[in-house]
């Protein structure tokens, strides 16, 4: 933790030095606030969306159309957290080739150099979750729903065809190991009462 304006912040988990408005294949987990099961449950290994979940995955499956450079592998809606595999810039895969048209632009000030220097650069990946989160987001208080996103999200850059493979699976039997999800909120309170 540094401090920043007299508070105490979490250093970036992104990789110093590297440009995520790259070319790559990304593997991503956004949690919901709390872990909060929001978007819907598992019930005997399948997973039911919750009207806020449906949206979820409306949402993410838009994000090409907001974005011309991005394009989506396997992705799964989970109760509380969603994991997908977000494909930036001029990659082909499998056939599925991905045009190279960054054009989207970042809603930071230009005129505030420090707000520039820290908001996600316009195609990164950083503007593609912040902006497919804050869209949920405004769904879900226009329609009166109890929801919020942690602030953060996890992401690993896939780095061969080996990995990739690996990280399809996991997604696709995701549901299938909820009992022993570690975002499942079951296992975080057992997690908590342990080391208290």
């Amino acid at each position: 933790m540094t401090l920043f304006k007299d508070k105490y912040r979490a250093e970036s988990s992104r990789l110093k030095g590297w440009d995520y408005a790259s070319e790559g294949y990304y593997f991503v987990t956004i949690c919901t606030l709390n872990r909060g099961c929001f978007l819907g449950g598992i019930i005997d290994g399948m997973l039911r969306l919750s009207e806020v979940g449906k949206m979820a995955e409306i949402y993410w499956r838009e994000i090409p159309d907001h974005f011309e450079n991005v394009r989506l592998d396997e992705f799964i809606i989970m109760p509380n957290h969603l994991h997908g595999i977000v494909i930036i810039g001029n990659q082909s895969n499998n056939g599925r080739d991905v045009a190279c048209n960054v054009s989207t632009p970042c809603n930071a000030s230009t005129n505030d150099k420090f707000m520039s220097r820290i908001s996600p650069k316009s195609g990164s990946l950083g503007a593609v979750i912040r902006s497919y989160k804050s869209a949920l987001t405004r769904w879900c208080r226009e329609y009166n729903h109890d929801f919020g996103w942690q602030a953060r999200f996890h992401d690993h850059i896939i780095r061969d065809e080996r990995s990739l493979d690996e990280i399809r699976k996991y997604i696709a039997n995701n549901p299938l190991k909820w009992d022993l999800d570690e975002e499942n909120p079951v296992n975080i309170k057992s997690y908590i009462a342990v080391e208290t």
